[in-house]
């Protein structure tokens, strides 16, 4: 029987019939290989099933040119838009993505930060779970970190929807639509719930002759929980019904219209319903959900050019952590649709934001 043989590098540059040195650029700086001879070194190296030694690598002082990206899970429509955002640039500036998923567990999140620390990624990005009193495991990480999806005063990198601007932006919305009682519901476990409550308030404390009633019930994730509040509130004497309804998240707002229908009543003719966190993956109903505009992609993108701009004071400041608090905040836009009696598409100005991706 053949004796298995380790590929090695010299069995590449010997197949391509190039110079080791030429091999170890193609590997290790391609943007220094004429691009016939990259395209015949990659395809010798995929016929040979080389890959390149990454720990080798780093210990001769080599560069990973890849980011890492930690998701609290991969069922969270946000995190995949901020996974298709990080991903498509980083890509712009000639870096890879590794994402890894920490199934909601928070020592699971650490771990995988501080694993890719140990692979001297580039940079890292972390989405924890927006749980109130949430800091990050390390006030000074090594590596170049942004954390998405989060609001935080401490010193470092953070990247997030404007979430109280979300909500006076639902609110508003039910204003301008001649709401005379507006229902908001969802109970108030994440601090990003929270903050949504807090500008629909806002507005609230601002404005005359419409009530506000909030209804601290149902989990943002459970469209069963919207379904039934929904059709509770239907079932209320014409008197006391609400003729808007504000769900904290999508998953909610979806339920509520299909209990709302339930129950004998339409949407948008009877109750209006809006959502608040632009979930694509809640849009399957049969009411167009009126929302804000998905902003994970943004979220993503803006999270990798914080670490560009890390990486690039590092090199002119020798590495220096971040003693400041760098908060960057994605502006929330509405998408009005027939949920809440809206059936004309909405024109996004911003010439900077990017929602091909996700939409």
């Amino acid at each position: 029987m053949a004796r298995h043989t380790t590929v090695t590098i010299n069995d590449v540059a010997n197949e391509a019939g190039v110079a080791l040195g030429t091999v170890s650029n193609a590997f290790n700086h391609p943007e220094k290989v004429r691009p016939e001879t990259l395209k015949r070194i990659n395809e010798v190296a995929a016929k040979l099933g080389y890959a390149p030694n990454q720990s080798a690598r780093m210990l001769a002082g080599g560069k990973n040119q890849s980011f890492g990206l930690v998701l609290p899970s991969l069922e969270h429509g946000i995190s995949l838009q901020i996974a298709n955002g990080a991903n498509a640039e980083a890509q712009k500036h000639g870096y890879g993505l590794l994402i890894a998923n920490a199934d909601n567990d928070d020592i699971l999140s650490a771990r995988y930060l501080s694993y890719f620390m140990g692979t001297q990624m580039a940079g890292i990005l972390v989405q924890p779970m927006s749980v109130y009193g949430w800091k990050p495991p390390m006030a000074t990480p090594s590596t170049p970190t942004v954390y998405l999806d989060f609001h935080s005063d401490e010193p470092g990198y953070f990247v997030g929807a404007d979430n109280r601007a979300q909500g006076r932006l639902v609110a508003q919305h039910a204003i301008e639509a001649g709401a005379h009682h507006v229902a908001v519901f969802g109970k108030d476990e994440f601090e990003k719930l929270g903050m949504r409550i807090a500008g629909i308030k806002d507005l609230m404390h601002e404005t005359t002759g419409v009530t506000f009633e909030f209804i601290d019930e149902g989990s943002w994730n459970l469209a069963r929980d919207g379904y039934s509040i929904g059709r509770r509130l239907a079932k209320r004497p014409a008197s006391e019904r609400p003729d808007f309804v504000v769900a904290l998240s999508d998953v909610l707002a979806t339920g509520a219209i299909a209990g709302i229908q339930s129950a004998g009543l339409s949407v948008p003719d009877d109750i209006k319903v809006v959502g608040s966190d632009g979930n694509p993956l809640a849009w399957s109903g049969n009411v167009p959900l009126t929302t804000i505009a998905p902003p994970g992609y943004e979220i993503g993108r803006k999270g990798v050019q914080y670490l560009i701009a890390q990486i690039e004071d590092n090199r002119r400041a020798g590495n220096a952590m971040p003693t400041e608090n760098h908060q960057a905040l994605v502006r929330p836009f509405l998408l009005a649709r027939a949920s809440s009696g809206e059936h004309n598409a909405t024109d996004f100005a911003d010439p900077d934001l990017d929602i091909s991706g996700y939409l």
